[in-house]
Formats: C-alpha cells, sequence, structure tokens
C-alpha cells in the first residue's frame, strides 16, 4: 500500500476507530491516544498486512486490542460514555427536565455497560453501536462467527438483565423513563 494509499485509509477509518474506542474506554481524550497508538501500528503493520480480510476489520482488530492493553493497565477504570452519539444541540427552550432524564438515563446505561464482560462490551459495541456485521465483529475480536453471535446474544442479555435489575422503566407521555432501584445486599 503506498504512503497516499495508506493517508486515505487514515482518513477513511479514523472516524469510526475513534468512535469506538471512545465508546469502549469512555474518555474522549484516552480514545484520542488510543487512536494514534493503534494508527502507529497499523502504520507499523501495514507491510505484513495480508489481506486475509478487509483493512477495516484488521484495523479494528487493532483498536480492540489496543483497548484491551489499556484495560489491563491498573491504573485505568473501564467506562462508557453517551450511548447516544446523535444527541441533539441545546436548545434552550427545551423543557430542562426532560435533558436531566435523558442524561440520568444515559449514565446508567453506561454504569450497566461498565460492569460487562470486555469480550460481550467489545462484540455489543461493534455490532450494536459501530454497526459492524457479526463476521466483521467475529473477525475483530479474533473469534469465530458463532463465538462472536453467542457474545452478541449473551451480552445483549446480561445488559437486559443488568438493566432490569437497576432500574423500573415506564412510559411517561410516550416517553420512556426510568429510576433507579435501590441497590439490595444480594445486587451489591
Amino acid at each position: 500500500m503506498t504512503a497516499t494509499a495508506f493517508e486515505e485509509a487514515v482518513r477513511e477509518l479514523s472516524p469510526g476507530l475513534g468512535s469506538y474506542l471512545e465508546r469502549m474506554v469512555g474518555d474522549p481524550a484516552t480514545a484520542e491516544d488510543l487512536l494514534q497508538e493503534s494508527l502507529i501500528k497499523i502504520s507499523k503493520g501495514l507491510a505484513t498486512f495480508e489481506g486475509r480480510s478487509s483493512l477495516k476489520t484488521w484495523a479494528y482488530t487493532i483498536a480492540t486490542r489496543t483497548a484491551y492493553d489499556h484495560f489491563r493497565r491498573p491504573d485505568q477504570r473501564r467506562n462508557m460514555i453517551e450511548l447516544d452519539e446523535t444527541k441533539e444541540p441545546w436548545d434552550p427552550h427545551a423543557d430542562i427536565s426532560e435533558a436531566f432524564i435523558v442524561d440520568e438515563m444515559n449514565a446508567c446505561v453506561r454504569e450497566v455497560m461498565d460492569g460487562l464482560p470486555e469480550d460481550y462490551r467489545a462484540a455489543l459495541v461493534l455490532h450494536d453501536l459501530e454497526g459492524l456485521t457479526a463476521q466483521e465483529t467475529a473477525d475483530v475480536c479474533g473469534t469465530s462467527l458463532a463465538t462472536a453471535k453467542a457474545r452478541i446474544h449473551r451480552g445483549r442479555k446480561r445488559l437486559e438483565k443488568a438493566l432490569e435489575n437497576a432500574c423500573t422503566f415506564y412510559t411517561e407521555n410516550e416517553i420512556l423513563r426510568c429510576d433507579r432501584k435501590e441497590p439490595t445486599e444480594d445486587s451489591s
């Protein structure tokens, strides 16, 4: 791959990789550092890239391994950021209580996602949030397609159960809402 082709690939892949890493680590500055680290690894490994997968899959694999290495550092704490990247710009005429409710729900979901094992969280973020296919998720995670599908399915079930344990959901004025449940001695 030529330097120009690499630069084009970096321009194309960087936004998605950055978004993925930010969702994985929960901090924009850390995600940017991990993105740069991933791009350096991609650049160094480009000469040995055999093309057995797409460049995108290979790049996400490197980014995933970089994020896992970050989590293994003893001083790191896993955290998720807002899952709704399409958040509307702040409207000064909007009901502030609505914004508070949405922020509170996002915080709850982030906390619950934070509690998932890394392999389930990676599968969910890659497949459900980043839009990768199950096969691409398998390739990135270094697993079989069956394992990736199982992680996606089990991750969703664990997320659903954890949310049910953490929150009471209801609708008010056709808007989904939740109240956090008080922790019980069994759930702590």
